[in-house]
């Protein structure tokens, strides 16, 4: 919709050709401490991965020495009297207004549900191993799901600068421009007036 073309037409051009502008530079501000914040979780996420590759390759490795030695059908009924565990609270922080989790959880010592009866040490090994690995999913999956959270709101505000910077901008612009024309030739229209006025009275 192009303003009136007016001197108060021309000023409230001017005024949202600069708020556009304005809105732009904090988005494109925004859009930077974003990418920053997640190329950050996705070097921890390298790391974590890393070691929960290896975490859970002792465990499973672990599990499998337990089975042989104990026989899978014992293992299956002890994994079974395993009790669900609630040890974690998820907390959500902020960063530029995006919600990112936050995984607490304490390191309790470890606490055997099992009897020595009819297990070895073999099943220790396991537990412990894969008690490791759970608590570095934990932190994979606080890193993982802030990239995402991170990555969809960096596309969403890509997405709003580029409508700034492409198609809002460039049409106040082209108004300024337009209005700023024909305020200028009405000038020049109303001085040669004025100067043929002068010359009819002389």
């Amino acid at each position: 919709m192009c303003a009136v073309p007016t001197r108060a037409g021309l000023i409230k051009a001017k005024g949202l050709l600069e708020f556009s502008q304005n809105g732009f530079e904090l988005l494109d501000k925004k859009r930077n401490v974003l990418i920053v914040e997640m190329m950050g979780f996705m070097d921890r996420a390298r790391y974590i991965q890393g070691r929960v590759s290896t975490a859970l390759g002792k465990a499973y490795h672990a599990i499998r020495v337990v089975n042989v030695s104990m026989g899978a059908y014992n293992v299956e009924e002890i994994a079974i009297s395993i009790p669900v565990e609630e040890e974690f609270e998820i907390l959500m922080t902020s960063v530029m207004g995006v919600e990112i989790p936050a995984v607490k959880y304490n390191k309790s010592d470890l606490k055997t549900w099992y009897g020595f009866f009819r297990t070895n040490p073999a099943l220790d090994i396991a537990v412990t191993s894969f008690r490791e690995a759970k608590y570095l999913i934990y932190e994979l999956a606080e890193i993982e799901t802030s990239v995402y959270k991170l990555a969809m709101e960096i596309k969403k505000t890509q997405k709003r600068a580029n409508a700034l910077e492409k198609i809002i901008i460039p049409r106040y612009r082209g108004q300024v421009e337009t209005i700023r024309e024909i305020l200028e030739e009405k000038e020049r229209e109303e001085f040669f007036r004025l100067k043929m006025v002068k010359q009819r009275k002389e």
